[in-house]
């Protein structure tokens, strides 16, 4: 292949742009690889968007869609049309798209209509369950990938089941543990949102919840809710709010700060997330990011779904579940998270390489497929 490879990548919402920051600063070290970063716009709120690429040292997109928010269909279709009008005129070696949004499948859809191979980062993950809009994003840009870099075993595990052929999967490790790492220092030297919140270590309870599951549904949002606020009474529960979760709160009217000792907040950048979650006594969140930060802290976690797509950490102990979702149930998750052992010794997400182990694992993929062009 004469000169650099051009890599495309398309991202939206607020968990790809920090898996984004790890794979990108590789690809900007290789001297073979060019990147062009389309944006979609799914998150495009500052606090949402700009934050993070400020704070993590992202490039400016090339391409920003600024689709916005809408329905599904009406938005991933606005996403398609734009995607496939930047790949038409960038024409890459390859697309890559990150996780489970309505970006990702979009991009991957675009990519595969003009032949363009799609690399899927995060690919195998399974809930199960076919409601969530996450999981069938997932399962149908798996199966449209050229190369699907798996997080996990387990991961592999459910590729191979769903007959994806093994010379198309590598297991990576997750990017998200490189963030982790990287930017831990970063995150001590500059965040100040504990001396702001009068917060001392270990002695608050951070949560987040932003799934259309839980805040689409007014029964269960006040039952984590009342949940929360039953914890609350005992020690101080921070929970930056997702624009989503604050109009979903102010619709059941329950978007004001309780007299109980909850912390409603606008949503945080990155670093002072990462305080505010290696600094918890316990971690209340419905997200599958935050769930693996958790664990990267060592921080036991409570995840207010049904089930989860990160298996191994219900497997051990750094997770539990609080299903069936009530109030009741996240008292008692949460109990059992303070007062059990901690979860067990383990590094199931890689060493701190996978954004090393992708840009290699896309240059080899790219050059063997033009030795047979």
């Amino acid at each position: 292949m004469n000169g650099n490879m051009t890599v495309a990548t398309v991202v939206g919402a607020r968990p790809q742009f920090i898996k984004l920051a790890a794979v990108s600063r590789q690809l900007r070290s290789s001297a073979l690889m060019r990147e062009i970063l389309i944006h979609t716009g799914q998150h495009y709120d500052d606090r949402m968007s700009r934050v993070f690429f400020e704070e993590l040292d992202i490039p400016r997109p090339h391409y920003s869609l600024n689709v916005g928010s809408s329905s599904h269909g009406k938005q991933t279709a606005a996403m398609l049309e734009g995607i496939e009008s930047v790949l038409l005129r960038e024409k890459p070696d390859v697309v890559v798209v990150y996780g489970d949004t309505n970006s990702t499948l979009a991009g991957a859809l675009a990519a595969v209509k003009l032949h363009i191979p799609v690399a899927h980062v995060e690919a195998g993950l399974r809930s199960f369950n076919r409601r969530m809009p996450e999981e069938v994003n997932r399962v149908l840009t798996d199966h449209s990938s050229d190369i699907l870099l798996a997080p996990t075993k387990t991961a592999v595990s459910n590729l191979l089941e769903e007959g994806i052929p093994p010379e198309a999967i590598s297991l990576a490790g997750d990017v998200m543990y490189d963030a982790a790492l990287y930017y831990a220092e970063r995150a001590n030297a500059r965040s100040r949102i504990l001396d702001m919140l009068r917060l001392r270590p270990k002695q608050y309870v951070l949560s987040t919840l932003h799934r259309a599951e839980n805040t689409d549904d007014a029964q269960r949002l006040t039952d984590i809710l009342g949940g929360l606020e039953r914890i609350a009474r005992d020690v101080p529960v921070v929970l930056p709010l997702h624009p989503r979760t604050r109009f979903a709160l102010e619709a059941v009217g329950l978007a004001q700060n309780s007299k109980t000792g909850m912390m409603l907040l606008e949503p945080v950048g990155y670093l002072d997330m990462m305080m505010l979650e290696k600094n918890a006594l316990v971690i209340v969140t419905d997200s599958g990011g935050v769930q693996k930060e958790a664990f990267f802290h060592g921080v036991p976690c409570v995840t207010l779904r049904d089930e989860t797509e990160w298996t191994e950490l219900l497997e051990l102990r750094w997770n539990r579940l609080a299903s069936p979702l009530t109030s009741d149930m996240v008292v008692q998750r949460y109990e059992e998270a303070i007062q059990e052992p901690a979860g067990k010794d383990a590094m199931p997400y890689g060493n701190g390489l996978s954004s090393e182990i992708i840009v290699e694992t896309l240059r080899e993929a790219l050059v063997s497929r033009c030795r047979r062009c």
